[in-house]
């Protein structure tokens, strides 16, 4: 039986994270059909921290508003094209999301973290959904415990997380050790240790990146 430890580096409001998690999860499901006895494999994947936009406001904004600041003329087509790929991976972006800093965020994943790897892909998952489908807002607490309680967590618990400062340096290290292995862009995925996958790649690559990995245990 082979382990696949998958760490992944993200940050919750870049949309190329939501793509990648999803296409890994049907690669990972394909992986299990087709490659023999793969059904028997485990896969553990944890989360890490990457702050794509260290000058977010600590108040959310819709996302539209941000990325005009940002790009300019050029945003409308970045939002067409997000929205396109959302629709091919059935996903349908809301672009009156709020964007903002995700430090408090990614405190919740790390607290997901230490109920173990499944709790926490399963709050990243609720986590995606609700910001992008949900017109969700990343700065608002409110939000983030109702993802925390979907997700299987005590939501009184995951409140006094978020109104501290628990797990904050904790995910400030995550995020400069990124930076410091030279990631400078997310998603990036590292596959027991060896494998390096940078950027959402699609299904089949995904699938191949996991047959190479299972070749090398």
């Amino acid at each position: 039986m082979a382990v696949f430890n998958i760490n992944i580096t993200s940050d919750p409001v870049c949309p190329h994270c939501y793509m990648a998690k999803r296409r890994l999860d049907r690669a990972i499901q394909l992986y299990k059909r087709v490659v023999p006895d793969g059904s028997k494999d485990t896969f553990v994947i944890n989360w890490k921290a990457f702050y794509l936009d260290s000058s977010s406001p600590k108040v959310g904004i819709p996302i539209s508003q941000r990325m005009e600041q940002r790009f300019g003329t050029a945003s409308d087509n970045m939002i067409h094209r997000l929205t396109m790929i959302g629709r091919a991976e059935g996903v349908e972006f809301t672009m009156d999301s709020k964007i903002g800093n995700t430090r408090d965020a990614h405190r919740l994943v790390y607290l997901a973290g230490l109920k173990g790897p499944e709790t926490q892909n399963e709050l990243v998952s609720v986590l995606f959904r609700s910001y992008f489908e949900e017109s969700g807002d990343i700065t608002d607490h409110g939000m983030l415990l109702d993802v925390a309680e979907k997700a299987g967590l005590d939501r009184e618990e995951a409140k006094k997380w978020l109104e501290g400062e628990d797990g904050g340096a904790e995910v400030d290290r995550e995020a400069e050790a990124a930076r410091k292995r030279g990631v400078r862009g997310v998603p990036n995925l590292v596959i027991n240790d060896n494998i390096v996958i940078e950027g959402a790649e699609d299904v089949q690559s995904f699938l191949e990146h996991l047959t190479t990995a299972r070749e090398a245990c």
